[in-house]
C-alpha cells in the first residue's frame, strides 16, 4: 500500500508543472501604433476601429493577450519625428504606421521592430521596401497607389467642369509624393488643356491666401492628392473651394461626405483591416521582410450632389453612372 501510495505521489509532483503551466496566462504581446492624426478625428477613429475588428477576429484581445500603444501625432513632420522614436523605444512587438509621413521616421528610429504600414505611395521608389514582392527590410503593407492614378483626377475633374482651363495641386510638399503627384498631374494637364499651378500645405492663412490667389483667374479647379497634411486641413479645403465657386476632386471618401465635390480612391477601411491580417501573422512568427506590399484592388468614386448643385454644375450621366456612390 505505502509502494502505491509513493507510486501516486510522484505521478502527481510529476503532473504538476504541466498544470501550472496550463494556467497560466497568456504571453502580453505588444502592438504599437503611429497615426497621422488627431484623436478626436472621427475618421480616423473607424479605420482604427477597423483594425482593432480585425485584431479581434484573429483571436488577439485588448487586455488579455495584446496590448496597444497609440500615439497621435498630427500632421507636423518633427511631432511625427519624436513619437516615433518614443514608440521605437517602447520595442514593440509590431507597429502599424498610418502614410508615407509615418513611415520614414520609423525606419530611421528602428531597423529590427516590424512595421506594417497603411496609404503608402510609391514605398519602393520612397526606399522603405526593397520590391513589392520582396520587402526585405523590417517593413511591409499596404499602398494608396501608384504616382500613375493622379494622372486620372484632372481627367476626371475636366469631365465633371468641363469648363476649367486650370487646376491648383493642393500636395504636401514635405513628403516625396507631394512632388510625385504634382508632376504626374503636370504631365497629364496639357493634354486637357489645362494649366497645372501647385499650393504647398503648410499653414491655414498661407493656404487660404494661396487659394484665394488662384481663385480670381476664372476658370479654376483644385486636385487634392492623399496627404497628411491634406487631411488636417480637410474643412477649411472644402470651405475654400465652396467660397470661391471651384469644383474639387480628392483622394479620400470622407472628404465627399464632409461636403467635397468628388473623390476617387480606394477603401481605407478594408486596408486596415487587412493590415490586422498582416500584424496577427507577425506576432505570430512570420517576418515583415515575407509579406509582399499589397496594392488596392478597387478604386470608389464618390460624388457629393447637393455641392454639385451649389457650384451650378450638372453632371454628366456617364459620370453618374460609373459612381460607387451618390450622396444626395
Amino acid at each position: 500500500m505505502r509502494r502505491r501510495g509513493f507510486i501516486r505521489g510522484i505521478a502527481a509532483c510529476a503532473a504538476w508543472p504541466l498544470a501550472a503551466r496550463a494556467q497560466q496566462p497568456e504571453r502580453m504581446r505588444q502592438v504599437g501604433m503611429l497615426l497621422s492624426g488627431t484623436a478626436d478625428d472621427v475618421v480616423f477613429q473607424t479605420w482604427v476601429g477597423a483594425f482593432l475588428q480585425g485584431l479581434a477576429q484573429s483571436g488577439w484581445v485588448i487586455g488579455r493577450n495584446v496590448r496597444i500603444e497609440t500615439r497621435w501625432a498630427g500632421s507636423k513632420a518633427d511631432d511625427i519625428r519624436r513619437h516615433a522614436q518614443e514608440l521605437a523605444a517602447l520595442a514593440p512587438d509590431v507597429i502599424l504606421a498610418h502614410g508615407g509621413s509615418t513611415v520614414r521616421p520609423l525606419l530611421q528610429s528602428t531597423h529590427t521592430i516590424p512595421i506594417v504600414f497603411t496609404i503608402v505611395t510609391d514605398p519602393v521608389g520612397s526606399g522603405y521596401v526593397e520590391s513589392l514582392a520582396r520587402p526585405g527590410r523590417n517593413a511591409t503593407g499596404f499602398m494608396l497607389n501608384d504616382y500613375s492614378l493622379n494622372a486620372k483626377y484632372p481627367e476626371l475633374l475636366k469631365e465633371i467642369a468641363p469648363g476649367i482651363t486650370q487646376v491648383a495641386v493642393l500636395r504636401d510638399a514635405s513628403q516625396g509624393a507631394g512632388t510625385g503627384d504634382f508632376a504626374v498631374i503636370q504631365v497629364m494637364a496639357p493634354l486637357l488643356r489645362l494649366q497645372a499651378n501647385v499650393i504647398d500645405l503648410r499653414e491655414a492663412g498661407e493656404i487660404e491666401s494661396a487659394v484665394a490667389a488662384f481663385a480670381r483667374s476664372p476658370n479654376g479647379g483644385l486636385i487634392i492628392p492623399g496627404s497628411a497634411a491634406g487631411r488636417h486641413y480637410r474643412d477649411l479645403i472644402i470651405a475654400l473651394a465652396a467660397r470661391h465657386k471651384l469644383p474639387a476632386i480628392y483622394s479620400e471618401r470622407h472628404f465627399a461626405t464632409a461636403g467635397g465635390l468628388v473623390t476617387f480612391g480606394a477603401n481605407w477601411i478594408d486596408e486596415y483591416r487587412l493590415a490586422a491580417g498582416y500584424v496577427d501573422r507577425i506576432l505570430k512568427g512570420e517576418k515583415a521582410s515575407d509579406l509582399p506590399v499589397q496594392a488596392p484592388t478597387k478604386y470608389e468614386l464618390v460624388i457629393n450632389l447637393k455641392t454639385a448643385k451649389a457650384l451650378g454644375l450638372e453632371l454628366p450621366a456617364s459620370v453618374l453612372g460609373r459612381a460607387d456612390e451618390v450622396i444626395e
